[in-house]
């Protein structure tokens, strides 16, 4: 199990929830399920250092051989719809500190170290291969070559860590004096993305342009209600989440080349385990940040509810709901698929990770006076 706080899934911390202890007891009678997800988090201790290496490089390359990138990142801006993301300094000293590869192998490393990218790197990995097995079964699979299978792969966890510096900059809550670099590499990222993910083909391109339109309007969103807290509903939640439920989405759709029926079920559990993972990350932010976030599903129970310990009580349940609906993923799958067990038991990991921090958040109750403090400010009542 991978997460950027690596404590997360520590024995101790495993035998803390009840899907911990259920990851624990699968470790040791070494269950199907637990067989298959250390196989690929082993390949993703080998060859996560190489991925990072091979972003950087290309990243450097782009960023060093743009003779107007205040052009590049108006256009950027312009296409998201965030003049948030726009850099204001000069641009010129910004890239100049970038072409260094050092400070830039820096900032990569930074933005890979997110929950979204550790946790999904080698299950996009083992979705690849399990799609492609179950394509080839009818001889009517061409062997796909591993330099496709890498840029496929690379192509969308590249599009899912783009999330992370754009948040940053909005958020202004990690890394603030790294803001401006951020916002420079954030065109470079997209268009490495995208030249990565067209090795996949015309299908490929279409679905992630989709799922990436779609998480925009999510982005709009959150703006939005950053802007005006005590506007938030569970609707206008629900869209907010695009920003997690189209781009896992799709990248777990086009791990099978965007074809039925895997493309779909892909999908679903993804969509819905990236739903999932943002709530416990929310309060996981919480604990962190010593406030309750803006825009977040506690939030929104607070609102409605006036009762913070409730809020997160909700969020955790809000969590568990978005996980039932992915487990629907793995009923729809072919009974002889080969990787079943390996989803279900990722589906576990999610579970302990947002008990793990809802477990936390228990533990710390000095912090609710804080986040009471803070939400008065805003007056979301």
């Amino acid at each position: 199990m991978s997460s950027k706080d690596v404590s997360v899934y520590s024995k101790e911390a495993l035998m803390s929830t009840a899907a911990g202890k259920e990851i624990l007891k699968q470790a040791l009678m070494h269950s199907r399920g637990y067989k298959q997800f250390d196989k690929y988090k082993e390949k993703t201790e080998r060859e996560f250092t190489a991925f990072a290496k091979r972003f950087t490089m290309s990243l450097h390359k782009e960023i060093t051989s743009d003779a107007n990138p205040s052009e590049t990142l108006a256009g950027f801006a312009k296409e998201v719809g965030s003049p948030e993301l726009l850099l204001h300094g000069d641009i010129l000293q910004v890239k100049s500190r970038l072409s260094d590869p050092g400070v830039l192998g820096d900032r990569v490393g930074r933005i890979l170290n997110s929950n979204f990218v550790k946790m999904t790197f080698p299950v996009f990995n083992a979705l690849f291969d399990a799609a492609s097995e179950y394509f080839g079964r009818d001889g009517d699979e061409v062997r796909i070559p591993s330099e496709k299978r890498e840029a496929i792969i690379d192509g969308h966890i590249i599009a899912i860590d783009l999330s992370e510096p754009m948040d940053r900059i909005v958020d202004k809550d990690e890394d603030v004096e790294f803001l401006d670099d951020y916002r420079l590499m954030n065109p470079y990222i997209l268009k490495i993305a995208r030249h990565n993910i067209s090795q996949g083909g015309k299908a490929v391109v279409d679905a992630f342009e989709r799922g990436f339109a779609d998480a925009r309007a999510g982005q709009y969103i959150d703006l939005k209600l950053k802007a005006d807290p005590p506007s938030i509903s569970d609707e206008n939640m629900a869209e907010c989440y695009k920003k997690y439920r189209a781009v896992m989405g799709t990248a777990g759709r086009n791990m099978a080349l965007n074809r039925r029926p895997l493309g779909d079920i892909f999908h679903l559990g993804m969509a819905k385990a990236g739903e999932s993972v943002g709530c416990g990350n929310e309060i996981e932010d919480a604990i962190k940040n010593r406030s309750v976030k803006v825009p977040s599903w506690p939030l929104y129970f607070a609102a409605n509810t006036g009762d913070l310990r409730k809020a997160f009580d909700l969020t955790l349940k809000r969590g568990e709901a978005y996980l039932d609906e992915a487990r629907l993923a793995v009923d729809m799958l072919p009974s002889d698929f080969e990787l079943r067990d390996f989803l279900e038991f990722l589906f576990l990991t999610v579970s302990h990770y947002n008990q793990y921090w809802y477990g936390e958040l228990k533990r710390q109750q000095h912090l609710f006076d804080e986040f009471q403090t803070k939400l008065d400010a805003i007056n979301l009542w």
